[in-house]
């Protein structure tokens, strides 16, 4: 019933609504355009990968990684940046087979291990934790914003 599969630049038109769904859910602005255009980009570029999860069929789920390198290790890993899974279709276990998938992409690729980072109230802490992935307690994260972007 559930089947997860790689996505090419093809299959942005599928993937664009989860995407857009997604980000609607972290309080910005649903805008299927350019969300379709991010995804092309991406895609088309080999930036990232993303997983799709289809349920009978329907897209319901995606996951995407982008690589980055540690300096410190002399190490490739993957930033799991986005996760998602239609309200309606969570409690299937599709969320921890998207997660097990990049586990399997990690590993035949060779790469150092997966990144990740939630907000601290997100429920699918408890599914990370299940699945391996370790809250890191020894780091902060911090972020500057480039005020001067033109957007």
């Amino acid at each position: 019933m559930l089947k997860i599969i790689r996505a090419t630049a093809q299959d942005v038109p599928i993937i664009a609504p989860l995407f857009d769904a997604y980000r609607v859910f972290y309080k910005q602005e649903s805008d299927m355009e350019t969300a379709h255009n991010f995804l092309k980009l991406r895609l088309s570029n080999e930036q990232s990968i993303i997983l799709i999860a289809f349920w009978a069929g329907e897209a319901v789920g995606f996951t995407q990684l982008y690589t980055t390198y540690s300096s410190v290790s002399l190490q490739p890993f993957y930033i799991l940046n986005d996760l998602f899974v239609k309200p309606e279709s969570r409690g299937k276990g599709i969320g921890e087979s998207l997660l097990t998938e990049t586990k399997k992409v990690c590993k035949s690729s060779q790469f150092k291990g997966l990144a990740l980072e939630t907000a601290v109230d997100n429920p699918a802490q408890v599914l990370y934790e299940k699945l391996g992935w370790k809250k890191d307690a020894g780091y902060f994260h911090y972020f500057w914003t480039n005020t001067d972007l033109d957007l």
